[in-house]
């Protein structure tokens, strides 16, 4: 099979320009793009990953310099390198304000050709390296992921053969025998799914960590969590504290896996006879839990204590993947918050995880009275879809806008939302003229916007700015607060 061609993208606002780099850059295996402007620029970019950028500096509306910023603001296009080429006058404040805005390089014309080629065949040479090295990654993760699925239902078949047996037979050697099985059988069963975990966070971006985001009470988790273990350690005293209102939102399901994975770490790795104490605690915007034993971690292992596979200590007792903390982790910030962890020998060791916290009946919307509307702008599918999605599940009623043309013409035409959320970087129309187009507008002035961006220190001065990547339980709130100080259009 053919491999596909790697694409690169050439800006210049003079056709004679586009020719002449085209023919110096054209060969077997490439595909040039070409744009005549920053905006037909970012447009090609929405739609083709490209290896590598030449901008030209000097451009009418947008300069190469503000495209390049524009680019490293995007999460999409962040990383493309960038080579600014230019007619003008050498510059040293030119030079290092072209490496400022992110460029890897810098060109004056006229160019010689065997340099650009040069130039230009280590970065596709990089990038030919890293798409073969991303393809192999993802094969062996499907492979990982596919053998730990195709797994389960032997594995499941035996642990339950050998329970089943456990009723039959009354020998306590052959009972202990058998008891031995199924715990290493369930033990295999925990690998297992943490194996296909870690392909859904390395595949799909963490998709399945959160699958729905609905109220959920950190304290009761928590405690349920503790009863289990209880259980399964009749032995080891968990003492629990709670303190103020512990609601989130969140995957139930999922935050019970996490609070059972940094709690029976504790006890594992914990000194026997010690309790270990879990505390619960809630602030003005977020629910801290902090787990606590009386094990030192070893400073040498503490970076890399939430690494995947991270290497065995010699003083650990881990018999594990080494991927409980790693999950838990990513199950924490698919949640909007995240997990810390500190040790010492006068202190012990303390892991904290940290979520957002949401009272249950603050936002507007639902079944009484009619729903708010929120437009979303943003030109990536996956935000608008999952926004949507939450602002939905919320009683809002959602519109959406891949453009600000689009944007634009549904808030002039449709029916007008109470909210926008809006990107910045956008193809078309960018945002920062979709919001002075509405604030133009003494009607549409009125509707409060809140923009989304990586780039917070670019944004119209006066909005409310969430910085990206989003978190969904801020963006709630923000817009909460935004409809309770406007009334209804």
């Amino acid at each position: 099979m053919t491999p596909e061609p790697i694409k690169f993208l050439i800006v210049d606002d003079t056709e004679e320009n586009l020719v002449a780099l085209e023919a110096l850059l054209r060969r077997d295996g490439l595909e040039v793009l070409k744009a005549r402007s920053g905006s037909e620029a970012l447009e090609l970019l929405l739609v083709h990953e490209v290896a590598l950028a030449f901008l030209d500096v000097q451009m009418p509306e947008m300069d190469g310099f503000e495209l390049a910023e524009l680019m490293r603001g995007a999460a999409r296009t962040k990383h493309v390198p960038i080579i600014f080429v230019t007619a003008g006058a050498r510059s040293s404040q030119r030079i290092f304000k072209g490496y400022e805005s992110g460029a890897v390089d810098f060109l004056f014309k006229p160019i010689e050709p065997h340099v650009l080629k040069g130039k230009a065949d280590v970065f596709f040479e990089l990038y030919r390296q890293r798409r073969e090295l991303a393809n192999v990654l993802r094969l062996n993760e499907m492979f990982v992921g596919i053998l730990g699925h195709d797994l389960r239902n032997p594995l499941g078949a035996i642990i339950l053969g050998t329970q089943l047996l456990e009723r039959q037979i009354e020998d306590d050697k052959h009972l202990a025998t058998l008891r031995r099985i199924t715990k290493a059988g369930q033990r295999m069963t925990d690998m297992i799914e943490q194996l296909l975990d870690l392909t859904r966070v390395r595949l799909a971006g963490g998709l399945g960590f959160v699958r729905a985001l609905k109220h959920a009470d950190v304290a009761f988790l928590v405690q349920r969590t503790v009863d289990e273990l209880r259980g399964a350690h009749p032995e080891r005293e968990i003492k629990v504290e709670t303190r103020g209102e512990c609601g989130t939102r969140g995957d139930a399901d999922r935050l019970l896996q996490l609070f059972s994975n940094v709690i029976a770490n504790a006890i594992h790795h914990g000194t026997p006879g010690v309790a270990v104490s879990v505390t619960v605690e809630s602030s003005e915007d977020a629910i801290s839990v902090c787990v606590q034993n009386e094990g030192v971690i070893p400073p040498d292992l503490l970076p890399t204590i939430f690494d995947p596979f991270r290497g065995r200590h010699p003083s650990s007792k881990s018999r594990g993947l080494g991927l409980g903390l790693f999950i838990s982790q990513q199950i924490a910030v698919a949640h909007g918050g995240g997990i810390s962890v500190a040790s010492s020998q006068a202190q012990g060791t303390c892991f904290t995880v940290r979520l957002p916290r949401a009272a249950r009946g603050s936002r507007p919307g639902g079944p009484s009275g009619k729903p708010r509307r929120v437009l979303i702008v943003d030109d990536d599918q996956h935000i608008r879809d999952s926004l949507r999605e939450a602002f939905e599940e919320e009683a809002y009623e959602v519109s959406t806008a891949s453009n600000g043309q689009e944007a634009l013409d549904l808030v002039s035409l449709g029916e007008r939302p109470d909210v926008v959320i809006l990107d910045l970087v956008l193809p078309v129309v960018d945002g920062f003229r979709v919001y002075q187009a509405l604030q133009a507008d003494p009607q549409l002035a009125r509707i409060p916007v809140i923009v989304s961006t990586s780039n917070p220190g670019r944004a119209p001065a006066g909005v409310v700015v969430i910085p990206k990547p989003l978190k969904l339980e801020r963006l709630l709130d923000a817009v909460a607060r935004a409809l309770a100080e406007t009334p209804p259009a």
